[in-house]
């Protein structure tokens, strides 16, 4: 693996896509597919891949696709940062021993806050670690202020994703962190799909997120990381407010917010067969798909702003070239 300055860049905020699973027709992982799309997030310019994590599904762990997965990304994203989605110690030795840098903690439903912070010790004890607010719409649970401040206290914790799809829980992160003493050791990142723009051009008590890790940003990578780039260099231009809106109503449409989030996963893997990255929708769960009317929806999105979705170097010139096919 190459040696990176990854603490560094973490730091100053890169864009970290959620790494979906790429499988064939029958179900079974596609190796070559699935190199493929990390080589697209490296090619992209993305900073890092974040990978054993919701928009991977977390069900890869009943099929025996945990490490095969994560060592097919660790080989192809050996020059930018690699973070493992981790429930316990052996997830993240695992993860260590295939070079991962740190590990995104994943909440359990139902568990206690103190539950949470016992295993965050055990990760932390294994590889640098990165908290993550979950929503509870798709597994996470309700966390406080005062659970945020104990969090971030612990020294193993390098960054956190903040992913609650709510103001005032976000909130609660930020002045956790503030309160822990730690606030200029730890990388905030957003995971708020439906608020990107304006976590990253918001600063709150004198913290600003740094970058963000996103499932939404498995799609259109290219145009993601100029996004941020040019943020950075001018986050008060009054462009991004306009872009705000656009990119949360294309979100709605490919994470399915309609139902219920049902449809998440499955829309995600729809715009990367429509880049021309996969070649189906497939997910582990066969009753795992699109939700009616959401095919017909991310078709607006198409429609209403071709700016956004527009990634034709990628689409003429893939690196790894794959035929597109009906689902």
């Amino acid at each position: 693996m190459e040696n990176i300055n990854w603490r560094s860049r973490l730091k100053e905020g890169v864009v970290i896509p959620a790494h979906p699973l790429v499988l064939t027709q029958d179900r079974k992982l596609d190796e070559a597919r699935q190199s493929g799309l990390t080589r697209y997030y490296v090619n992209s310019g993305a900073g890092g891949v974040a990978v054993g994590v919701h928009t991977t599904q977390f069900a890869i762990r009943d099929h025996g696709l945990f490490e095969p997965v994560l060592a097919l990304a660790a080989a192809e994203a050996h020059s930018i940062i690699r973070i493992a989605g981790a429930f316990d110690a052996k997830e993240a030795e695992c993860a260590a021993r295939l070079g991962y840098h740190a590990a995104l903690l994943i909440p359990r439903r139902g568990e206690s806050p103190d539950e949470l912070l016992a295993r965050a010790r055990q990760v932390g004890e294994v590889l640098p670690l990165m908290g993550f607010y979950l929503q509870p719409a798709v597994g996470g649970c309700v966390l406080t202020r005062c659970f945020w401040a104990r969090f971030a206290a612990l020294e193993c914790v390098v960054a956190i994703k903040v992913a609650p799809f709510d103001r005032y829980r976000t909130i609660d992160v930020l002045d956790g962190v503030l309160d822990s003493g730690r606030a200029s050791e730890i990388a905030l990142y957003t995971g708020n799909d439906d608020h990107i723009v304006l976590d990253l051009i918001t600063q709150y008590r004198g913290l600003r997120f740094a970058g963000g890790l996103l499932g939404q940003w498995a799609v259109w990578t290219k145009q993601a990381v100029e996004m941020l780039e040019a943020i950075h260099r001018d986050p008060d231009h009054p462009r991004w407010r306009t872009l705000a809106a656009e990119l949360t109503a294309a979100n709605a449409a490919i994470f399915d917010v309609a139902n219920g989030f049902k449809g998440s996963i499955a829309g995600v893997h729809e715009i990367l067969r429509r880049q021309g990255l996969m070649e189906g929708i497939w997910c582990l769960d066969p009753e795992e798909g699109l939700s009616p009317g959401q095919s017909e929806e991310i078709d607006r999105i198409y429609a209403l702003f071709p700016d956004l979705v527009s990634e034709q170097t990628w689409r003429k010139r893939p690196r790894v070239q794959h035929r597109r096919s009906r689902r």
